[in-house]
């Protein structure tokens, strides 16, 4: 069973935590990882953008010109593609961009990924943060002390107010529930601290 060091909110070492073989020691699959990133990302896309065709922009009603004795080609509205205000060939139209995958294989590309984060020596657990108030700068000490820096990923094992109003004026650290994990925000966190009742909550979860 993998395990790793306890801290305390000053940055000093309490005792150690034992990990759960079915989300730290797991196998990690690269094309599996791969395409639930892909999946989620997309998921992400708003898929709003929408142009008119040459039905739906206004105007047109009447023909430019008469149909024979012009010299040139026969034309029918003046909103056909080719003329400047026009409707828009195969333009993009609302749609959901968003790509199912089994609840398995996205169950196993987050057990990778939180083993692929744990043999980076990026996974951090802290008995907790005991935050007194809603304090930036509180938060911020706490993290220095932790030695957590770049990109940080905090896992609550609720919903904390105190934490979470704490976090917005920082933009590197986000904070998420532990029944909330997904692939995309631990690939990306350079650390994952996580708060160690929340370790429970995500073996009944995910393990």
């Amino acid at each position: 069973m993998p395990q790793t060091t306890l801290y305390d909110r000053t940055g000093a070492s309490v005792g150690s935590v034992d990990l759960s073989d079915e989300l730290f020691a797991a196998p990690v699959h690269e094309a599996v990882l791969h395409q639930v990133v892909t999946a989620q990302l997309a998921g992400r896309h708003l898929g709003t953008a929408d142009t008119k065709t040459r039905g739906e922009v206004r105007g047109g009603g009447r023909k430019p010109y008469r149909q024979k004795g012009t010299g040139r080609a026969r034309q029918g509205s003046r909103r056909a593609p080719h003329y400047r205000g026009g409707g828009t060939i195969f333009g993009p139209h609302p749609r959901s961009y968003e790509q199912r995958l089994p609840r398995k294989m996205k169950r196993m590309a987050l057990r990778g990924a939180l083993t692929a984060k744990f043999g980076d020596d990026a996974i951090k657990v802290i008995d907790r943060f005991g935050l007194e108030a809603i304090k930036t700068r509180e938060l911020a000490g706490v993290l220095a002390a932790l030695n957590a820096a770049g990109r940080v990923l905090v896992v609550a094992p609720a919903r904390d107010e105190r934490l979470e109003m704490s976090s917005r004026n920082l933009p590197t650290v986000a904070v998420i529930h532990a029944d909330s994990l997904n692939v995309v925000d631990l690939l990306q966190a350079d650390v994952v601290l996580i708060e160690q009742p929340a370790l429970a909550r995500m073996v009944e979860v995910y393990a």
